[in-house]
């Protein structure tokens, strides 16, 4: 494929973990524009119902019963994943997405709040990705996309263990690159800077942290979810067939500037 026809995601599965709102959502519904069709994923029965209403005819049927499973489950993931290809058919882009963050300062961080923190936003990238990735394997292809983060190269007091599961996001992207590229795979990352979500509501809402970040940022301004969606359709596209192992930073600018 050459020019715009290598963008095309006609006919293809993408599953996109944590996407009921917020990022994950707007992920999906990027790729669905794109022509994909759409397993979403998520723990709420309510909030996948809903999202799946909003993404319309490409949210595969049944709909969002297909992806009602807990990603930071191992057990709960390999039957999810085997239902989903039962059902749907074989899963052709995969976006890990799903994430959590907790700000309290690190010498008054929880452990349980750390292992909570490492279990959503990395062990579901693992347990995710290989039940995935073993199923990409023998047919000879596949997208999978993590979503990594700023905080995967810089820090910010009070969000140390986020910071730190990040980093262990793009180090595990170019693991699975690794592994599994000579098998046909392609494994990248997408680092969103600040963008407005609901993680980021109260920061958002902070008119000293407002005004520090739009001064920080070249671009001036936050981001906006849509504005993801152009690199998650080049990165599961045939567009990127040759791009491996990379994390592609959609930030403003943020990390080009000291």
């Amino acid at each position: 494929m050459s020019g715009t026809n290598a963008f095309n995601l006609a006919g293809r599965l993408a599953l996109v973990t944590g996407s009921s709102q917020g990022i994950g959502f707007a992920l999906a519904r990027g790729l669905a524009d794109a022509g994909a069709r759409i397993v979403l994923n998520g723990r709420r029965p309510d909030a996948l119902a809903d999202a799946a209403v909003r993404i319309g005819a490409a949210c595969v049927a049944p709909g969002y019963g297909l992806g009602l499973f807990d990603v930071t489950d191992p057990d709960a993931v390999e039957a999810g994943i085997a239902r989903i290809e039962q059902e749907a058919g074989p899963i052709e882009i995969l976006v890990n997405n799903a994430g959590i963050q907790r700000r309290q300062p690190l010498d008054e961080f929880p452990v349980e709040t750390w292992r909570e923190v490492m279990r959503t936003n990395l062990d579901s990238v693992f347990f995710v990705g290989q039940a995935v990735a073993k199923r990409m394997i023998p047919r000879g292809h596949g997208k999978i996309i993590n979503i990594a983060s700023l905080q995967s190269e810089a820090a910010r007091s009070t969000i140390a263990p986020y910071t730190a599961s990040k980093g262990a996001v793009k180090m595990l992207t170019k693991g699975m690159c690794a592994d599994w590229a000579r098998h046909g795979l392609q494994i990248n990352a997408i680092g969103p800077g600040y963008f407005e979500t609901e993680l980021n509501r109260k920061l958002r809402d902070d008119p000293e942290f407002h005004a520090w970040l739009c001064k920080r940022t070249p671009a001036g301004r936050w981001g906006k979810v849509e504005e993801l969606c152009g690199t998650a359709v080049f990165l599961a596209s045939s567009a990127s067939d040759f791009v491996n192992g990379q994390v592609i930073y959609v930030d403003g600018g943020v990390l080009s500037v000291l």
